[in-house]
């Protein structure tokens, strides 16, 4: 399986939970090679086969090349989980061209290039699964985010799009969307703010990067091959 993201937060999780059930893992990210390296070891001591690679999954010809190494060393990759993202936060007026562009271009863009970059693999093998990593933001919108809830709106319409492409295949394409979940993106607000947020959730806690880990691994399996085109809301009752 790929995880794009995978060195920090939910995609850790999400390569630990698949390492833990035996899942040959290869995780990519960007910046952070100290985290990797942390991720890389934590994975190792499942005893499976890893992998990190350092690429930028915005750029669709580093991209396509990156994923035919990988289907070349592996011979075919079964799962993609998408999952990369990043935000820039600031109200429209104040929001640079260059500010909308890398975020949608990772968010957005970074899943239209790692979707395009399996689907004949996957089609030929009559069977795949992808995940795409979207946001509660993308659904209500939030202050600020005008950038991020459009990259992750967009991956809703995506999602459900490809999955009617894909069907036939026995390719599954769905959505997540977290609601705020104990990762360094949360720990960037203010706590004030995250005490106004916190006392909105039904469940009364945040979400924790296993919450969201173990419902993909749900969607990974071959048993849930009815499921496809939907969004799972994961985020304690607050949408």
């Amino acid at each position: 399986m790929v995880v794009t993201g995978g060195s920090r937060g939910i995609g850790r999780s999400v390569c630990k939970e698949f390492a833990s059930k035996g899942a040959n893992i290869v995780f990519i990210y960007l910046q952070n090679h100290y985290a990797a390296k942390e991720t890389y070891t934590e994975l190792k001591s499942f005893d499976v086969e890893v992998e990190q690679i350092c690429s930028d999954i915005s750029n669709y010809l580093e991209t396509q090349n990156v994923f035919l190494k990988i289907i070349n060393s592996y011979e075919h990759i079964d799962i993609l989980v998408n999952n990369a993202g990043i935000n820039i936060d600031k109200t429209l007026g104040k929001l640079s061209i260059d500010d909308w562009n890398q975020v949608i271009n990772t968010n957005l863009t970074g899943c239209f290039n790692c979707s395009k970059a399996v689907l004949e693999s996957m089609k030929k093998q009559n069977y795949g699964r992808i995940i795409n990593i979207s946001s509660i933001i993308g659904q209500t919108g939030n202050f600020g985010q005008t950038n991020y809830a459009a990259s992750k709106a967009g991956i809703i319409g995506f999602t459900k799009s490809l999955a009617l492409e894909t069907a036939k295949y026995d390719i599954t394409v769905n959505a997540i969307c977290p609601g705020f979940v104990e990762t360094d993106m949360l720990k960037t607000i203010s706590s004030e703010i995250k005490e106004k947020i916190l006392g909105k959730i039904p469940k009364g806690r945040f979400a924790s990067p296993e919450d969201i880990a173990h419902v993909v691994y749900f969607l990974a399996l071959p048993r849930s091959g009815y499921i496809t085109g939907q969004v799972f809301n994961i985020n304690g009752g607050l949408f």
